[in-house]
């Protein structure tokens, strides 16, 4: 037997104590025929289809748009556990995913969880194994399941009951989907039905409509059914554009000037290396000023259209590379950067700017002088493993005009270089010398860590796997060392101290007077005065280019907490590290002198 839901119960308990007796006044309240509502009619179905739950929006969670999981609930995302507590946090995991293309992403979920199905019921999930059950219900990738997302009503709306002798009996207020779907399923509960029109019903673009009569309620919601996309398929990133404008794509362009290519991806190649160094400009007046080095490009561009289907035709004489009508995917603003992404089936186009500095507001006067001040040579090139050999018979010279050469026996290869903002530090250097190998492997946006007039090193963070390379210049040739693989020995042989740590402008070297270092070789360190003694571990790593730190709470070595420093310079009595914050933040540099 169906259990009766409050509303009915009230409903029923109204009936009872009403007399059966009718009036003369009764008669006009007689609900017409073509108002009524009745179970199982087109109707009904079609007003039990919009109101039920839609579980497509939490797909980056449980991949399926038949149900949702009911908040808060904690994830594992890609190793970095978040409690979600809002629809913000489904976009803190897709941050998380988009930071690098090519890893392998995992969502986990903490159990156990309470689903949401969708008639608006619960079940306690234990497992995934649980989970998959419930999900096997759900229609496959890319197909819609039975619900209507492309209209929704606007509440409230009130509803007339009618008894047998279609005396109005009650009136009910339905306040939420939730509402309406219990409603609708307890029609054959009643004995006739009917809405109070008018009311509002809001489409997928926010735009609205009255409705009269349920014959035009039945035809509004028809004629809706699949005019938007619903988003039931587990392509959760798809919607990142559901509220742009061309406006907003002419705003960005307008505001930043030096755009460079952070992404290129054409049948399934990855070409942006190939445009390290060239800068874009899009005017208002659609043209495009590509630069690179001395060369010139000029195109046009255009966008039209709205939300996640608005286009983005490009067009530059000499680089058909970018030719094509693409789709604007997202525009991701963060401080200090923004990044245009446009796509075109699986082919993919991401500019990137920094705005704040518009690519022309760093003081790079040391690095250009240092560049273009005679020969240069790679002593250290690491990429996962150590390359350096391969550049050991190059000599790479950098012209004032941003060309350059890297010159063997068996002759120049062409190049270019420029100077930008970096990525993690303020300085960056761009490198282009072609796909030639094994000179394509330089092509790339460096972060400037150290410039002298005797070495330059530079560091770059992989967009694929997040991965970290590194690249030194120096005045003589590679004379078959290994990098900073000495440090470790270096730092276990003796006490150091403190000389010099700076959060910043923010000297904080006082903090640590009095205080001796001994890093022991089994991987733990301890700082002492006379009084204190803090104790921690230590390891090198990335053939001695990166170094970790770990004292936990001891004050006031906790601030040296760490685990990717950036080996800065190494001598038998000095080292120096460095540490800086992603997107542009605060850089931490600690000096170490032995005693």
């Amino acid at each position: 037997m169906k259990t009766l839901k409050p509303i009915l119960l009230l409903v029923l308990g109204v009936v009872f104590t009403m007399t059966s007796c009718r009036t003369e006044d009764d008669l006009s309240i007689d609900p017409p025929v073509e108002e009524t509502i009745e179970a199982n009619s087109t109707i009904a179905n079609l007003m039990s289809r919009t109101a039920s739950n839609d579980g497509s929006n939490d797909n980056i969670i449980d991949n399926a748009s038949c149900l949702s999981v009911q908040l808060p609930v904690t994830v594992t995302v890609n190793e970095i556990e978040l409690e979600i507590n809002d629809n913000d946090g489904y976009e803190d995991i897709e941050d998380i995913i988009d930071l690098f293309d090519d890893d392998v992403d995992s969502v986990v979920i903490t159990y156990p969880i309470t689903v949401i199905l969708a008639d608006f019921s619960t079940v306690v999930v234990n497992s995934d194994s649980e989970l998959a059950t419930l999900t096997a219900n759900c229609v496959g990738e890319n197909e819609d399941d039975d619900d209507i997302e492309c209209v929704d009503f606007q509440y409230p709306i009130t509803a007339s009951v009618f008894d047998e002798n279609n005396d109005l009996i009650n009136s009910i207020i339905i306040e939420n989907d939730n509402d309406m779907y219990d409603f609708i399923d307890d029609l054959d509960e009643f004995s006739a039905v009917t809405i109070n029109f008018p009311i509002t019903v809001i489409f997928a673009d926010g735009t609205t409509q009255t409705i009269n009569s349920i014959q035009e309620l039945e035809n509004t919601i028809e004629m809706a059914d699949d005019t938007c996309d619903e988003d039931d398929d587990n392509d959760f990133d798809d919607d990142d554009c559901n509220n742009c404008t061309t406006n907003d794509i002419d705003s960005v362009f307008a505001d930043c000037m030096e755009w460079t290519v952070d992404k290129l991806e054409r049948n399934d190649n990855d070409l942006e290396d190939n445009y390290v160094g060239y800068v874009f400009e899009f005017n208002s007046d659609g043209t495009i000023l590509v630069t690179q080095g001395s060369n010139t490009f000029n195109g046009t561009w255009q966008a039209s259209g709205t939300g996640n289907n608005i286009s983005v035709v490009v067009n530059v004489t000499g680089l058909s590379d970018f030719n094509d009508t693409w789709n604007l995917h997202e525009i991701e603003q963060e401080t200090g950067e923004v990044k245009v992404d446009l796509r075109l089936g699986d082919d993919r186009l991401r500019f990137e700017s920094d705005c704040v500095n518009g690519g022309g507001g760093i003081d790079d006067t040391a690095l250009v002088n240092a560049l273009t001040n005679g020969d240069w040579y790679v002593t250290y090139f690491f990429d996962d493993t150590d390359e350096t050999a391969d550049f050991s018979d190059y000599v790479f010279n950098f012209a004032s005009d941003n060309t350059a050469t890297a010159t063997d026996m068996s002759g120049a290869t062409n190049g270019s270089w420029s100077t930008s903002s970096g990525d993690e530090t303020e300085l960056g250097l761009n490198l282009n010398f072609g796909t030639s190998i094994p000179l394509d492997e330089l092509a790339d946006d460096w972060d400037v860590l150290e410039v002298t007039n005797d070495i330059i090193r530079l560091k770059d963070i992989s967009g694929g796997d997040g991965s970290e390379d590194f690249l030194t210049f120096e005045r003589t040739p590679f004379d078959g060392g290994n990098g900073n693989d000495d440090l470790e020995t270096i730092l276990a042989d003796g006490l150091w101290i403190v000389a010099s740590y700076t959060e910043d402008a923010n000297d904080q070297t006082a903090n640590y007077n009095g205080y001796e270092l001994n890093f022991d070789a089994n991987g733990t360190v301890s700082a002492s005065n006379n009084t204190n003694t803090n104790n921690g571990t230590w390891m090198v790593f990335s053939s001695g280019n990166q170094m970790a730190i770990d004292f936990g709470t001891d004050i006031p070595f906790e601030e040296f907490n760490d685990d990717d420093w950036d080996v800065i310079s190494v001598s038998s009595t000095e080292v120096t590290i460095q540490d800086v914050s992603g997107g542009g933040g605060g850089t931490d540099t600690l000096t170490l002198q032995k005693l």
